[in-house]
Protein backbone atom coordinates (compact mmCIF):
# COMPACT_ATOMS: atom_id res chain seq x y z
CA UNK A 1 0.00 0.00 0.00
CA UNK A 2 1.20 3.52 -0.86
CA UNK A 3 0.40 6.63 1.14
CA UNK A 4 -1.33 9.20 -1.13
CA UNK A 5 0.49 12.44 -1.97
CA UNK A 6 -2.32 14.46 -0.44
CA UNK A 7 -1.27 13.11 2.97
CA UNK A 8 2.06 14.94 2.70
CA UNK A 9 0.41 18.18 1.53
CA UNK A 10 -2.11 18.03 4.38
CA UNK A 11 0.58 17.57 7.02
CA UNK A 12 2.60 20.52 5.70
CA UNK A 13 -0.55 22.68 5.73
CA UNK A 14 -1.36 21.59 9.30
CA UNK A 15 2.08 22.83 10.43
CA UNK A 16 1.84 26.12 8.52
CA UNK A 17 4.13 28.18 10.75
CA UNK A 18 7.06 25.75 10.82
CA UNK A 19 6.54 25.00 7.13
CA UNK A 20 6.71 28.71 6.30
CA UNK A 21 9.83 29.30 8.41
CA UNK A 22 11.66 26.32 6.95
CA UNK A 23 10.66 27.21 3.40
CA UNK A 24 11.79 30.80 3.94
CA UNK A 25 15.24 29.64 5.03
CA UNK A 26 15.60 27.47 1.95
CA UNK A 27 14.26 30.26 -0.27
CA UNK A 28 16.97 32.61 1.06
CA UNK A 29 19.69 30.10 0.25
CA UNK A 30 18.32 29.53 -3.28
CA UNK A 31 18.04 33.30 -3.76
CA UNK A 32 21.73 33.75 -2.92
CA UNK A 33 22.72 30.77 -5.07
CA UNK A 34 20.68 31.94 -8.09
CA UNK A 35 21.71 35.60 -7.78
CA UNK A 36 25.43 34.78 -7.84
CA UNK A 37 24.99 32.53 -10.88
CA UNK A 38 22.89 35.24 -12.56
CA UNK A 39 25.64 37.77 -11.81
CA UNK A 40 28.32 35.60 -13.42
CA UNK A 41 26.05 34.79 -16.37
CA UNK A 42 25.20 38.47 -16.88
CA UNK A 43 28.88 39.43 -16.90
CA UNK A 44 29.77 36.69 -19.37
CA UNK A 45 26.77 37.40 -21.59
CA UNK A 46 27.60 41.11 -21.74
CA UNK A 47 31.18 40.51 -22.82
CA UNK A 48 30.44 37.67 -25.25
CA UNK A 49 27.69 39.71 -26.96
CA UNK A 50 30.19 42.55 -27.35
CA UNK A 51 31.94 40.62 -30.11
CA UNK A 52 30.91 39.49 -33.59
CA UNK A 53 31.77 36.01 -34.91
CA UNK A 54 32.93 37.36 -38.30
CA UNK A 55 35.25 39.93 -36.72
CA UNK A 56 38.86 39.17 -35.78
CA UNK A 57 40.91 40.95 -33.11
CA UNK A 58 44.68 40.98 -33.69
CA UNK A 59 46.79 41.76 -30.62
CA UNK A 60 50.36 41.21 -29.48
CA UNK A 61 51.19 37.63 -28.51
CA UNK A 62 50.76 36.81 -24.81
CA UNK A 63 48.67 39.95 -24.26
CA UNK A 64 45.65 39.25 -22.10
CA UNK A 65 43.75 42.29 -23.37
CA UNK A 66 44.00 45.27 -25.72
CA UNK A 67 45.15 47.43 -22.79
CA UNK A 68 48.39 45.41 -22.55
CA UNK A 69 48.86 44.98 -26.30
CA UNK A 70 50.89 46.92 -28.85
CA UNK A 71 50.75 46.73 -32.65
CA UNK A 72 53.16 49.04 -34.48
CA UNK A 73 52.28 50.77 -37.74
CA UNK A 74 54.37 48.42 -39.89
CA UNK A 75 52.64 45.35 -38.46
CA UNK A 76 49.25 47.00 -38.91
CA UNK A 77 50.02 47.75 -42.57
CA UNK A 78 50.97 44.08 -43.14
CA UNK A 79 47.61 42.98 -41.75
CA UNK A 80 45.88 45.41 -44.11
CA UNK A 81 47.30 43.54 -47.09
CA UNK A 82 45.84 40.15 -46.10
CA UNK A 83 43.38 38.79 -48.69
CA UNK A 84 40.84 37.63 -46.08
CA UNK A 85 39.93 41.20 -45.08
CA UNK A 86 36.42 42.07 -46.30
CA UNK A 87 35.57 45.13 -48.36
CA UNK A 88 32.72 47.48 -47.56
CA UNK A 89 31.06 50.24 -49.52
CA UNK A 90 33.26 51.98 -52.08
CA UNK A 91 35.75 49.09 -51.77
CA UNK A 92 36.79 50.36 -48.33
CA UNK A 93 38.64 47.83 -46.18
CA UNK A 94 36.61 46.72 -43.18
CA UNK A 95 39.60 47.10 -40.89
CA UNK A 96 40.16 49.43 -37.96
CA UNK A 97 43.42 50.21 -36.16
CA UNK A 98 42.38 51.03 -32.61
CA UNK A 99 43.87 52.34 -29.39
CA UNK A 100 42.66 51.32 -25.94
CA UNK A 101 43.77 53.15 -22.78
CA UNK A 102 42.38 53.58 -19.28
CA UNK A 103 41.59 56.83 -17.49
CA UNK A 104 40.02 57.53 -14.11
CA UNK A 105 36.75 59.47 -13.93
CA UNK A 106 34.61 60.50 -10.93
CA UNK A 107 31.13 59.02 -10.66
CA UNK A 108 28.03 61.17 -10.55
CA UNK A 109 26.71 61.66 -7.03
CA UNK A 110 29.61 60.13 -5.12
CA UNK A 111 32.73 61.57 -6.85
CA UNK A 112 34.28 58.14 -6.37
CA UNK A 113 36.88 57.58 -9.13
CA UNK A 114 36.77 54.51 -11.35
CA UNK A 115 38.65 53.32 -14.42
CA UNK A 116 37.01 53.84 -17.80
CA UNK A 117 38.06 52.53 -21.23
CA UNK A 118 38.96 55.13 -23.88
CA UNK A 119 38.91 53.60 -27.36
CA UNK A 120 40.51 55.30 -30.33
CA UNK A 121 38.55 54.29 -33.42
CA UNK A 122 38.93 54.46 -37.20
CA UNK A 123 36.36 55.18 -39.90
CA UNK A 124 35.46 51.48 -40.25
CA UNK A 125 34.99 50.83 -36.52
CA UNK A 126 31.24 51.49 -36.48
CA UNK A 127 30.67 49.64 -39.76
CA UNK A 128 31.94 46.44 -38.13
CA UNK A 129 29.84 46.96 -34.99
CA UNK A 130 26.19 47.17 -36.08
CA UNK A 131 25.03 46.86 -32.46
CA UNK A 132 26.38 50.37 -31.77
CA UNK A 133 23.81 53.09 -32.51
CA UNK A 134 24.19 56.83 -32.04
CA UNK A 135 21.15 57.91 -29.98
CA UNK A 136 22.00 61.53 -29.21
CA UNK A 137 24.20 64.21 -30.74
CA UNK A 138 26.56 63.46 -33.64
CA UNK A 139 29.73 61.57 -34.50
CA UNK A 140 33.07 63.23 -33.64
CA UNK A 141 34.90 64.97 -36.48
CA UNK A 142 38.07 63.22 -37.57
CA UNK A 143 41.21 65.00 -36.38
CA UNK A 144 39.36 66.88 -33.60
CA UNK A 145 39.27 66.65 -29.81
CA UNK A 146 35.70 65.37 -29.86
CA UNK A 147 34.45 62.13 -28.34
CA UNK A 148 31.27 60.09 -27.99
CA UNK A 149 30.31 58.22 -24.81
CA UNK A 150 28.42 54.99 -24.19
CA UNK A 151 25.04 55.48 -22.51
CA UNK A 152 26.31 53.75 -19.36
CA UNK A 153 29.16 56.28 -19.13
CA UNK A 154 26.80 59.21 -19.71
CA UNK A 155 24.53 58.08 -16.88
CA UNK A 156 27.15 57.17 -14.28
CA UNK A 157 30.16 59.45 -14.79
CA UNK A 158 30.67 63.19 -14.51
CA UNK A 159 31.39 64.88 -17.80
CA UNK A 160 29.91 62.02 -19.84
CA UNK A 161 26.83 63.86 -21.14
CA UNK A 162 26.43 65.64 -24.46
CA UNK A 163 28.05 69.08 -24.36
CA UNK A 164 30.12 68.27 -21.27
CA UNK A 165 33.91 68.37 -21.28
CA UNK A 166 36.36 65.76 -20.02
CA UNK A 167 40.03 66.46 -19.41
CA UNK A 168 42.55 63.69 -20.00
CA UNK A 169 45.77 63.29 -21.95
CA UNK A 170 46.58 66.96 -21.12
CA UNK A 171 43.68 68.04 -23.34
CA UNK A 172 40.02 69.00 -23.07
CA UNK A 173 37.67 66.67 -24.94
CA UNK A 174 34.09 67.63 -25.78
CA UNK A 175 31.37 64.97 -25.69
CA UNK A 176 29.39 65.47 -28.90
CA UNK A 177 27.31 62.29 -28.91
CA UNK A 178 25.93 59.37 -26.92
CA UNK A 179 25.77 55.86 -28.36
CA UNK A 180 23.80 52.81 -27.29
CA UNK A 181 25.57 49.47 -27.67
CA UNK A 182 22.79 47.40 -26.11
CA UNK A 183 23.79 44.81 -23.55
CA UNK A 184 27.49 44.89 -24.47
CA UNK A 185 30.73 46.13 -22.95
CA UNK A 186 30.96 48.97 -25.48
CA UNK A 187 28.30 50.85 -23.49
CA UNK A 188 30.96 51.35 -20.80
CA UNK A 189 33.49 52.96 -23.17
CA UNK A 190 34.34 56.40 -24.56
CA UNK A 191 35.28 56.62 -28.26
CA UNK A 192 37.32 59.19 -30.15
CA UNK A 193 39.69 59.57 -33.11
CA UNK A 194 42.54 57.05 -32.79
CA UNK A 195 45.26 59.34 -34.16
CA UNK A 196 44.30 62.22 -31.87
CA UNK A 197 44.23 59.96 -28.84
CA UNK A 198 47.62 58.46 -29.72
CA UNK A 199 49.09 61.97 -29.80
CA UNK A 200 47.43 62.93 -26.52
CA UNK A 201 48.62 59.83 -24.68
CA UNK A 202 52.00 59.76 -26.47
CA UNK A 203 51.36 56.25 -27.70
CA UNK A 204 53.37 55.41 -30.87
CA UNK A 205 51.61 52.08 -31.42
CA UNK A 206 48.04 50.83 -31.75
CA UNK A 207 46.51 48.49 -29.19
CA UNK A 208 44.81 46.19 -31.68
CA UNK A 209 43.65 45.75 -35.24
CA UNK A 210 40.02 44.80 -35.78
CA UNK A 211 38.94 43.37 -39.12
CA UNK A 212 35.96 41.69 -40.69
CA UNK A 213 36.56 38.45 -42.57
CA UNK A 214 35.53 38.18 -46.21
CA UNK A 215 34.39 34.65 -45.39
CA UNK A 216 34.04 33.37 -41.84
CA UNK A 217 35.50 29.98 -42.80
CA UNK A 218 38.81 31.65 -43.73
CA UNK A 219 39.66 32.43 -40.11
CA UNK A 220 41.96 29.46 -39.49
CA UNK A 221 44.09 30.16 -42.55
CA UNK A 222 44.34 33.86 -41.63
CA UNK A 223 45.27 33.01 -38.04
CA UNK A 224 48.00 30.55 -39.04
CA UNK A 225 49.57 32.99 -41.53
CA UNK A 226 49.59 35.90 -39.07
CA UNK A 227 50.99 33.90 -36.17
CA UNK A 228 53.70 32.21 -38.27
CA UNK A 229 54.88 35.39 -40.03
CA UNK A 230 58.41 36.17 -38.68
CA UNK A 231 57.79 39.90 -39.15
CA UNK A 232 54.89 39.82 -36.72
CA UNK A 233 54.64 39.10 -33.00
CA UNK A 234 50.86 38.96 -33.10
CA UNK A 235 48.00 36.55 -32.51
CA UNK A 236 44.50 36.55 -33.98
CA UNK A 237 41.26 35.68 -32.18
CA UNK A 238 37.65 35.77 -33.22
CA UNK A 239 36.11 38.76 -31.49
CA UNK A 240 33.59 36.54 -29.69
CA UNK A 241 36.41 34.36 -28.34
CA UNK A 242 38.44 37.39 -27.30
CA UNK A 243 35.61 38.82 -25.19
CA UNK A 244 34.72 35.41 -23.78
CA UNK A 245 38.31 35.12 -22.53
CA UNK A 246 37.89 38.56 -20.93
CA UNK A 247 34.99 37.29 -18.82
CA UNK A 248 36.32 33.91 -17.69
CA UNK A 249 38.42 34.95 -14.68
CA UNK A 250 35.77 37.25 -13.22
CA UNK A 251 32.92 34.82 -13.90
CA UNK A 252 34.89 31.96 -12.34
CA UNK A 253 35.64 34.07 -9.26
CA UNK A 254 31.95 34.97 -8.86
CA UNK A 255 30.85 31.34 -9.20
CA UNK A 256 33.40 30.10 -6.64
CA UNK A 257 32.40 32.86 -4.23
CA UNK A 258 28.70 32.09 -4.79
CA UNK A 259 29.07 28.36 -4.26
CA UNK A 260 31.13 28.94 -1.09
CA UNK A 261 28.51 31.29 0.38
CA UNK A 262 25.70 28.97 -0.66
CA UNK A 263 27.28 25.95 1.02
CA UNK A 264 27.64 27.92 4.27
CA UNK A 265 24.04 29.18 4.16
CA UNK A 266 22.68 25.81 3.05
CA UNK A 267 23.99 24.11 6.18
CA UNK A 268 21.65 26.28 8.24
CA UNK A 269 18.73 25.58 5.92
CA UNK A 270 19.36 21.82 6.01
CA UNK A 271 19.55 21.84 9.80
CA UNK A 272 16.29 23.81 9.88
CA UNK A 273 14.60 21.27 7.61
CA UNK A 274 15.94 18.41 9.71
CA UNK A 275 14.62 19.96 12.93
CA UNK A 276 11.24 20.55 11.30
CA UNK A 277 10.98 16.94 10.11
CA UNK A 278 12.21 15.49 13.41
CA UNK A 279 9.52 17.56 15.17
CA UNK A 280 6.94 16.23 12.72
CA UNK A 281 7.99 12.65 13.49
CA UNK A 282 7.81 13.29 17.25
CA UNK A 283 4.31 14.81 17.05
CA UNK A 284 2.97 12.06 14.79
CA UNK A 285 4.25 8.99 16.61
CA UNK A 286 0.76 7.60 17.14
CA UNK A 287 -0.22 8.40 13.57
CA UNK A 288 2.84 6.54 12.27
CA UNK A 289 1.95 3.53 14.46
CA UNK A 290 -1.62 3.56 13.12
CA UNK A 291 -0.39 3.66 9.51
CA UNK A 292 1.86 0.70 10.17
CA UNK A 293 -0.92 -1.19 11.96
CA UNK A 294 -3.35 -0.87 9.03
CA UNK A 295 -0.82 -2.28 6.59
CA UNK A 296 1.45 0.49 5.28
CA UNK A 297 5.03 -0.73 4.83
CA UNK A 298 8.16 0.95 6.18
CA UNK A 299 9.07 2.12 2.65
CA UNK A 300 5.70 3.90 2.37
CA UNK A 301 6.34 5.77 5.63
CA UNK A 302 9.87 6.59 4.49
CA UNK A 303 8.60 7.87 1.13
CA UNK A 304 5.85 9.99 2.71
CA UNK A 305 8.27 11.85 4.99
CA UNK A 306 10.85 12.25 2.23
CA UNK A 307 8.17 13.72 -0.06
CA UNK A 308 7.25 16.23 2.65
CA UNK A 309 10.88 17.31 2.94
CA UNK A 310 11.30 17.49 -0.84
CA UNK A 311 8.15 19.63 -1.07
CA UNK A 312 9.65 22.00 1.49
CA UNK A 313 12.84 22.25 -0.60
CA UNK A 314 10.99 22.66 -3.90
CA UNK A 315 8.73 25.37 -2.47
CA UNK A 316 11.76 27.22 -1.12
CA UNK A 317 13.46 26.89 -4.50
CA UNK A 318 10.48 28.33 -6.38
CA UNK A 319 10.13 31.25 -3.97
CA UNK A 320 13.87 32.00 -4.07
CA UNK A 321 13.90 31.94 -7.89
CA UNK A 322 10.80 34.15 -8.02
CA UNK A 323 12.48 36.92 -6.05
CA UNK A 324 15.85 36.40 -7.80
CA UNK A 325 14.17 36.95 -11.18
CA UNK A 326 13.49 40.59 -10.24
CA UNK A 327 17.26 41.21 -10.13
CA UNK A 328 17.16 41.29 -13.94
CA UNK A 329 15.64 44.77 -13.63
CA UNK A 330 18.82 46.15 -12.09
CA UNK A 331 22.09 47.22 -13.72
CA UNK A 332 25.25 46.92 -11.67
CA UNK A 333 28.90 47.67 -12.33
CA UNK A 334 32.09 45.92 -11.35
CA UNK A 335 35.74 45.93 -12.30
CA UNK A 336 36.80 43.68 -15.16
CA UNK A 337 39.82 41.79 -13.80
CA UNK A 338 41.35 41.55 -17.28
CA UNK A 339 41.28 45.23 -18.23
CA UNK A 340 40.92 46.78 -14.73
CA UNK A 341 38.13 48.98 -16.05
CA UNK A 342 34.57 49.33 -14.82
CA UNK A 343 31.92 47.34 -16.67
CA UNK A 344 28.15 47.75 -16.35
CA UNK A 345 25.89 44.74 -16.90
CA UNK A 346 22.59 43.16 -15.89
CA UNK A 347 21.76 39.97 -14.00
CA UNK A 348 20.78 37.21 -16.42
CA UNK A 349 18.44 34.31 -15.57
CA UNK A 350 18.74 31.28 -17.84
CA UNK A 351 17.08 27.87 -17.97
CA UNK A 352 20.35 26.31 -16.78
CA UNK A 353 20.35 28.49 -13.66
CA UNK A 354 16.69 27.65 -12.99
CA UNK A 355 17.19 23.89 -13.08
CA UNK A 356 20.44 24.11 -11.05
CA UNK A 357 18.69 26.19 -8.36
CA UNK A 358 15.69 23.84 -8.19
CA UNK A 359 17.96 20.78 -8.12
CA UNK A 360 19.95 22.36 -5.31
CA UNK A 361 16.75 23.07 -3.35
CA UNK A 362 15.63 19.44 -3.77
CA UNK A 363 19.03 18.23 -2.56
CA UNK A 364 18.68 20.43 0.53
CA UNK A 365 15.21 19.00 1.15
CA UNK A 366 16.41 15.43 0.68
CA UNK A 367 19.43 15.80 2.97
CA UNK A 368 17.35 17.57 5.60
CA UNK A 369 14.57 14.95 5.55
CA UNK A 370 16.50 11.70 5.06
CA UNK A 371 17.39 10.98 8.71
CA UNK A 372 13.94 11.93 10.13
CA UNK A 373 12.28 9.80 7.43
CA UNK A 374 14.46 6.79 8.32
CA UNK A 375 13.62 7.30 11.99
CA UNK A 376 9.91 7.38 11.22
CA UNK A 377 10.06 4.22 9.08
CA UNK A 378 11.91 2.27 11.79
CA UNK A 379 9.43 2.97 14.60
CA UNK A 380 8.00 -0.07 16.32
CA UNK A 381 4.24 -0.42 15.83
CA UNK A 382 3.42 -1.33 19.44
CA UNK A 383 5.66 1.35 20.99
CA UNK A 384 4.27 3.99 18.60
CA UNK A 385 0.66 3.18 19.51
CA UNK A 386 1.51 3.08 23.18
CA UNK A 387 3.22 6.51 22.97
CA UNK A 388 0.06 7.98 21.48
Amino acid sequence: MRIPLSYSFRNLWTRRLTTMLTTSGMALVVFVFASILMLAEGLQKTLVETGSYDNVVVIRKSSVSEVQSGVDRLQASIIETQPEVALGANSQLLLAKELVVLISLPKRGSDKPSNVVIRGISESSLMMRPQVKLVEGRMPRQGSSEIIAGNSIAKRFKGGGVGEVLRFGMRDWTVVGIFDAGNTGFSSEIWGDADQLMQAFRRPVYSSVLLKLRNSSEFQGFKERIESDPRLTLEAKRETRYYKDQSEIMAKFLRIMGISLTIIFSLGAIIGAMITMYAAVAHRTGEIGTLRAIGFQRTSILSAFLIESLLLGFSGGCIGLFFASFLQLFTISTMNFQTFSELAFNFSLTFEIIYKALLFSLIMGFVGGALPAVRASRMNIVESLRAS
